[in-house]
């Protein structure tokens, strides 16, 4: 194989995020050329209606997967967290990168401003449900507005604004450098992140197992078994975009600790617990941590 056709969306930070496995690549096989074709998806097209609202698996991710299916394309890089949990029949993850800081961030006009700073009944945006309901759920007070757009859009809509804060992922902002907007980064602890978030996925073709051998380069161990207790937590409690999800996995020492959360949007029924256990199990924790909350009562909050 000399040439490979990688498919990305176009905004900035997909760009980044498709040049950084190119660049990969292209260090760790210096006769291999690597090309951009880009591609608009569904989410990109939709901007007027909330994410939750237009009612649609794989909204950034699908119309990249048909052209991988179609073979006009050999790789795909989504943000991991845009991925669904089952494939598409013929296509796997062939690798998730080294994940960068999780943690979603707080924009505000103010330097240093976090949640519990916030004034009384003040406005954030955000265009993800995890974050409205974790938001709500220690602050019910706030109003909370969608925000939608790639993350140059929603900064300007931001500045052009009387909210008080915007939410966005910390790692975007910074493949981007934009981080210099961040007022305060939002521990895990008060905030769990969404599945995945951080990472990428280089998705292919089951077939080409060429290609798979190659990727093994971009492949980053650690975080693949993080972000698989993720997806299994995930993937078990059969969960979209119209549920608040969150998970984050962490290996520490000899252990993966993953912290889960099934809720209400309005934030006010909270399913929240940690579990912990080797990372060669990490399949099976994210399973045991989503059956656990659905026997505490989450599944009332996932039928709603």
């Amino acid at each position: 194989m000399n040439r490979i056709i990688i498919g990305t969306r176009s905004s900035e930070l997909a760009l980044w995020q498709a040049n950084y496995v190119k660049n990969k690549l292209e260090i760790n096989y210096p006769n291999l050329a690597v090309d951009l074709r880009h591609v608009s998806t569904k989410g990109d097209k939709i901007l007027d209606k909330a994410l939750d609202k237009i009612g649609d698996k794989g909204l950034f991710t699908k119309e990249l997967e048909n052209e991988l299916l179609a073979g006009t394309i050999h790789i795909a890089v989504h943000s991991l967290k845009d991925m669904q949990t089952v494939m598409p029949k013929g296509l796997i993850i062939a690798a998730i990168s080294k994940r960068d800081n999780p943690e979603d961030a707080l924009i505000a006009n103010e330097k240093g401003m976090k949640i519990e700073n916030i004034k009384h009944s003040g406005t954030v945006a955000t265009g993800s449900l995890r974050r409205r309901s974790q938001l709500l759920h220690y602050r019910p007070d706030l109003s909370i507005v969608d925000l939608r757009g790639n993350v140059n859009t929603r900064l300007s809509k931001f500045f052009n604004s009387d909210w008080e804060a915007i939410i966005l992922a910390r790692t975007g902002l910074e493949r981007i450098n934009k981080d210099e907007h961040i007022s305060s980064v939002i521990p895990v602890e008060k905030m769990i992140p969404a599945v995945g978030q951080g990472a990428l996925g280089v998705q292919i073709s089951e077939e080409n197992s060429e290609l798979l051998k190659i990727l093994e380069v971009i492949n980053h161990q650690p975080s693949y078994l993080e972000t698989l207790a993720e997806r299994s937590f995930l993937k078990t409690l059969g969960g979209g975009c119209q549920t608040p999800i969150a998970a984050h996995a962490k290996i520490i020492g000899d252990k993966l600790h993953i912290d889960g959360l099934v809720a209400s949007i309005d934030g006010k029924k909270f399913y929240r617990e940690q579990m912990y256990d080797s990372p060669i199990n990490a399949e099976n924790i994210g399973r045991k941590l989503a059956e656990k909350l659905l026997n505490q009562g989450a599944d009332s909050v996932l039928q709603l």
